[in-house]
């Protein structure tokens, strides 16, 4: 955020951020209170070292149980050990020129990917911190704008990434990540099937696969709209949502029997929602709205709890740039979602 490069982005996602707006609900369909009545449970899983952490992105290491965590706000990428009731720092800000930290995923064989929403994404050895492999925009004059936010990646290894000012999805194949360097290659361009928006407006923010890899499930943050992109015939179509909306959506998180999790940031809320079988529709089960939530971002779940980044993004970052004051930045266990 002290970089010129970096404006642009600020205020985009602050923009972005501005507009979000309630999840709609079903009628009849109620908000849980934290722990009433055997619903969830908030608490601290740990807190990040810094003043103007910012938190963003997220990510758990299913073979070690380590989680990582992302700041927006110059890039830091830390590391929170099982046990450990404080992260450290594990990428370093500026790292490989890296501005931003937004989306995180580790993949199979223990690499973490970090999208940058100025460039592009990097991946490294979660054993010693070396880049192993990067890949960017394409730049120069005439180069459109853009949002790399976040990203998800298939059981064949290959990598889909959200752009959400372009509205289009990049891939990074196993062959592109063997080759260690290049440029984002567009994959899926949704902008057809979107709804209309002014322009340079943000779009598409979380997205998820399916654990089969039939599928990609990715959000649009401002209408709330949730879009699936068929992986073997390039297919996009709006996924009929049963008892409310992901507007304010921001990162997602699909478990295998197709439990869909959402951070809705603004509202601080959390959404659970049953996907069917071939993801074409997804029926809203429950809603947490907390404050204690602190703007979330994004989410992971992983041994029985949900993660969830606590951003403060309203104190002094992004949404409200020189306005409030941060607590120690933390992230959320939440348990029964």
């Amino acid at each position: 955020m002290k970089t010129k490069s970096l404006l642009p982005a600020v205020l985009t996602l602050a923009a972005a951020l501005t507009l979000g707006a309630a999840p709609a609900q079903a009628q009849g369909q109620a908000r849980t209170a934290p722990g009433a009545g055997g619903g969830p449970r908030i608490s601290t899983a740990f807190s990040l070292p810094g003043a103007k952490v910012y938190p963003e992105g997220i990510a758990t290491d299913p073979r070690t149980h380590t989680v990582y965590v992302g700041s927006y706000a110059d890039g830091t990428v830390y590391r929170a050990r099982p046990g450990r009731s404080e992260a450290e720092v594990f990428l370093p800000s500026g790292t490989d020129g890296r501005h931003t930290a937004n989306g995180l995923r580790v993949d199979a064989r223990g690499r973490l990917w970090v999208t940058d929403s100025t460039t592009g994404v990097a991946v490294y050895d979660t054993a010693d911190g070396s880049r192993l492999a990067h890949f960017e925009v394409a730049r120069g004059a005439g180069a459109p704008d853009r949002f790399i936010n976040d990203l998800t990646l298939t059981p064949d290894g290959t990598a889909y990434l959200t752009d959400s000012v372009r509205g289009v999805i990049y891939r990074v194949t196993p062959e592109q990540l063997a080759a260690g360097s290049g440029v984002l290659t567009e994959a899926y361009d949704l902008t057809p099937a979107l709804r209309p928006r002014p322009a340079g407006g943000f779009s598409l923010n979380g997205i998820v696969s399916d654990p089969a890899g039939r599928y990609l499930l990715a959000v649009d943050m401002p209408m709330g709209d949730l879009y699936r992109v068929d992986l073997r015939s390039g297919a996009v179509r709006r996924v009929t949502l049963i008892g409310g909306d992901l507007k304010a959506a921001d990162g997602l998180s699909l478990s295998p029997d197709g439990t869909l999790r959402v951070a809705h940031n603004t509202t601080n809320t959390l959404t659970r929602w049953q996907v069917g079988a071939n993801g074409t529709r997804a029926r809203l089960t429950r809603t947490l709205t907390d404050p204690s939530l602190q703007i979330p971002t994004t989410l992971a779940h992983s041994r029985g709890r949900t993660l969830v980044v606590r951003s403060q993004f309203d104190k002094g970052g992004p949404m409200s740039p020189g306005s409030g004051t941060p607590t120690t930045f933390t992230v959320a266990a939440v348990s029964g979602l």
